[in-house]
C-alpha cells in the first residue's frame, strides 16, 4: 500500500502554536519503521489547475502571493510564509496521489491531509486549501477522460469537527456524498449542511458511536452508489484530545476504521485515507492513532488484493484500469 507524506515542508509557527506540526515527521518516521507493507512517497504538488476546480481563481493566487488580508489570514489560524503554500499544495497533491493510487490498489493514504473547514473562496480552521474536495474532482475529471462517465465520490468525514467547507462546496451537487459525524457543541459553532450529518453528543462513547456510524454508512449507501470513497480518520475523537470533547478509546477508534474499511472491502470501492484532526495532550498517543488506522488499512489492502486475485461475484471499481 502507498502512503503519501509531506511532512519536510514544514510551516514556520510561533512558539507555544497550538497546531501540532510536528506530530507529521513522527509518523512517517514510525511507519518507516514498524509498517514494512508501506511504501512512501514524496507527495506531489497540487497545481493551480487542478486546485481550481473547487478554489476560485482568486483565493489561489491570494494565497499564492500572501496578498490575503488579515482577517482571512486569522481565519486560516497560521500566518503566512511560502512553507505555509508550499505545505497546503502537497498536503492536496497527497490526496489527489492517494486516490489514483487506491483507484489502481484498492487502498492508500496521505499521511496529513483532512483539511476540511477550507471553502472555496476561503480558508478556516487550519485549512488552507480543501484537499478531499480537490481530490473528488480531480478523480471525476480523471474518469471523464477515460470516458467512464460520472463518477460518484462519497466523502466519510470522521474527524471529530463537522467538515464546514467540503459540504458547502458540495451542497446540492449529487455527484458527492458528505457524510459528516462530529460533535455537536465543538468548531464549527455555526455548521453547514452535508448529504448527511451526524451530530454527537459530549462524551460520546465507544459503543454509541459505533451504533451512530453502522447507521450512517447503511444510510449512505442507500442513497449514493459511489465509485471511491474518500475517508478522514481524524485522532481526535479520542477521549484525550484537547479539542475532541467525545469519549472514544483506542480500541473504539480502531472498531470504527475497521468498520468503514469493511464496508469497502465488501462493496469491492478504492479508499483513499486521510489523517484529519489530532490534538491529543499526548502527541504520542495521536500518533498512535494515526498509525494505527493506517495498518488497519494496509490489512484492508491486503485482503482487497487477496480477494481481486481469488474470489468473483463483486463488482470490484479499483479493477476498472
Amino acid at each position: 500500500m502507498k502512503a503519501f507524506y509531506s511532512d519536510r515542508f514544514v510551516l514556520p509557527l510561533p512558539a507555544g502554536h497550538r497546531f501540532p506540526m510536528r506530530k507529521y515527521r513522527i509518523l512517517r518516521e514510525r511507519v518507516q519503521a514498524e509498517l514494512p507493507d508501506v511504501e512512501l512517497e514524496e507527495a506531489p504538488i497540487a497545481s493551480d489547475s487542478d486546485l481550481q476546480r473547487v478554489h476560485s481563481a482568486d483565493y489561489v493566487a491570494q494565497v499564492a502571493t500572501g496578498s490575503l488580508n488579515d482577517a482571512a489570514q486569522r481565519e486560516i489560524g497560521f500566518p503566512w510564509s511560502p512553507e505555509m503554500v508550499e505545505r497546503a499544495r502537497r498536503s492536496v497533491g497527497a490526496t489527489v496521489a492517494a486516490c489514483r493510487a487506491a483507484r489502481r490498489d484498492g487502498f492508500a493514504v496521505n499521511l496529513a491531509g483532512g483539511t476540511h473547514h477550507s471553502y472555496a473562496s476561503h480558508g478556516a480552521g487550519f485549512c488552507v486549501f480543501n484537499d478531499a474536495a480537490v481530490a473528488a474532482r480531480v478523480m471525476q475529471a480523471d474518469a471523464r477522460e477515460r470516458g467512464e462517465g460520472a463518477w460518484q465520490v462519497a466523502i466519510i468525514d470522521l474527524d471529530v469537527h463537522q467538515g464546514n467547507g467540503t459540504a458547502a462546496i458540495f451542497h446540492d451537487d449529487p455527484s458527492v456524498f458528505t457524510l459528516s459525524m462530529h460533535g455537536e457543541s465543538n468548531y464549527p459553532f455555526r455548521k453547514e449542511t452535508s448529504s448527511l450529518d451526524v451530530a454527537l453528543p459530549d462524551g460520546c462513547d465507544d459503543d454509541t458511536y459505533m451504533d451512530a456510524l453502522t447507521s450512517a454508512l447503511a444510510t449512505m449507501f442507500e442513497r449514493i452508489e459511489p465509485a471511491m470513497l474518500i475517508y478522514l480518520a481524524g485522532a481526535d475523537p479520542h477521549t484525550g484530545d484537547r479539542l475532541g470533547r467525545l469519549a472514544l478509546s483506542v480500541d473504539g477508534l480502531a472498531r470504527r476504521d475497521s468498520l468503514v474499511f469493511a464496508a469497502a472491502r465488501d462493496r469491492g470501492l478504492p479508499v483513499a485515507v486521510a489523517m484529519a484532526g489530532g490534538y491529543g495532550r499526548d502527541i504520542d498517543i495521536t500518533v498512535d492513532i494515526h498509525l494505527q488506522t493506517i495498518q488497519l488499512a494496509s490489512v484492508a489492502a491486503g485482503l482487497a488484493r487477496a480477494q481481486r486475485a481469488g474470489l468473483t461475484g463483486h463488482d470490484r471499481s479499483f479493477e476498472k484500469v
